[in-house]
């Protein structure tokens, strides 16, 4: 009888040793895909359907914002600590192992527990992600092995092994020291989990779903849902600048504009600083072939409405519109108030296509060749972000949130 425990007992060990080993690499696998973007593709990558590395990549990857990986490795750690929990809780540190009775009817648990969490997970894999991680799907048999090795057969198998267990962990709360113990782990264990549900440290895929779901809300945003009035966004004379560079016929920048209307409306201590960079050939000298086509005469009315005190309104107007012709430009410009005759006058100056080229300038001569993009201090971005991301930034920066 004890012979054939502990072979069970070294069968156990040698399959929770390999399914440790098998989790370590995926671990490193999915490090690489979601951390390394310089790691070839793994060995298990075969084709679209046989892809552990595009699994590693999904949402469905991570439980609480942790890895499955790392699960399993936590998983497959306790089983072995559990079958050596006779010797170990004679050590002070292992003294709390001394509440785990029948170590065999906790691993027989917690093996088909396993199993039964992996068969969700391998349904999840074929039918919403529709790909196979080899790796995983062992880990899934060896689970089911751990907790066929664990039954006692003979002695009431799984139901005895499940009534033993709880029993086993009423007696264990009945002492205090144990039970005040176990709160303290809970508590860790749910501040652990919450922390990295919350930053999404170990996820990096979570964060870009959630980045793509806000920039899709923003890209659907009007500039006019948070739009201001007159040419100062922002606080006038504040300490902390912002240059934006926009193209009005940049698919982006419209977007990028609403995000800074509506930072400004819920911070404090910034001020928007407007600059053109229209990627047309008209003005911008730069460019080997035109790309936006007429930027360049809307950046030069936006300037003149600037002299009229109505810069953001035709700013705001002219992302929401996108007029095609100087005529629609006009009747946008007559909606608004603006005297017509002076704008289109000042608009098509000498002084103002100078003006608009000099800001062009400005902008290459920083490395800014590309729209929107932001100037903070030092910091240049190109490209549109997140919104948090840019909130957070202007944060750092020293804004404050409204009151």
């Amino acid at each position: 009888m004890e012979k054939n425990f502990l072979n069970k007992k070294i069968v156990i060990f040698i399959i929770a040793l390999i399914g440790l080993c098998t989790t370590v690499k995926l671990a490193a696998i999915y490090y690489d895909a979601n951390f390394n973007p310089y790691a070839l593709p793994s060995f298990c990558s075969v084709n679209d359907f046989i892809d552990c590395d595009g699994i590693a990549r999904t949402t469905e990857s991570q439980f609480f914002g942790v890895p499955l990986a790392y699960w399993g490795m936590l998983f497959y750690f306790f089983v072995i600590i559990l079958l050596f929990a006779d010797k170990l809780k004679n050590i002070v540190i292992f003294k709390f192992l001394e509440v785990f009775k029948n170590p065999m009817d906790y691993i027989a648990i917690l093996g088909v527990f396993s199993f039964a969490i992996s068969m969700l997970l391998l349904g999840l894999s074929l039918v919403e992600i529709k790909k196979l991680c080899v790796l995983c799907a062992f880990t899934y048999i060896l689970n089911l092995l751990i907790g066929l090795f664990a039954i006692d057969y003979k002695n009431g198998g799984l139901v005895k092994a499940f009534k033993q267990s709880v029993e086993d962990f009423k007696d264990a709360v009945k002492k205090k020291v144990y039970l005040i113990a176990l709160v303290v782990v809970a508590l860790i264990a749910s501040g652990f989990l919450s922390y990295t549900s919350a930053t999404n440290v170990f996820a990096p895929q979570i964060k870009r779903m959630k980045q793509r779901k806000e920039l899709i809300e923003m890209l659907n945003m009007k500039a006019t849902d948070y739009a201001v009035s007159g040419n100062i966004l922002g606080d006038k004379d504040a300490p902390i600048k912002v240059y934006v560079y926009t193209d009005y016929n940049c698919p982006f920048c419209g977007a990028f504009d609403a995000m800074f209307h509506k930072a400004a409306a819920e911070l404090k201590g910034f001020e928007v600083i407007h600059k053109h960079l229209p990627l047309d050939t008209e003005c911008n000298k730069f460019l080997r072939q035109p790309l936006h086509e007429g930027s360049c005469l809307m950046a030069r009315y936006a300037m003149a409405a600037q002299t009229q005190g109505k810069f953001w309104e035709i700013d705001t107007k002219f992302f929401d519109s996108h007029p095609a012709t100087e005529a629609e430009i006009l009747d946008i410009a007559r909606e608004l108030g603006l005297d017509t005759e002076k704008l289109q006058k000042e608009a098509n100056s000498d002084e103002t296509k100078a003006a608009l080229e000099q800001e062009i300038k400005e902008a290459y001569a920083q490395n800014i060749n590309g729209t929107p993009a932001m100037k903070l201090g030092e910091k240049v971005v190109i490209g549109i972000r997140p919104y948090e991301e840019l909130k957070q930034m202007l944060e750092e920066a020293g804004a404050k949130k409204r009151k």
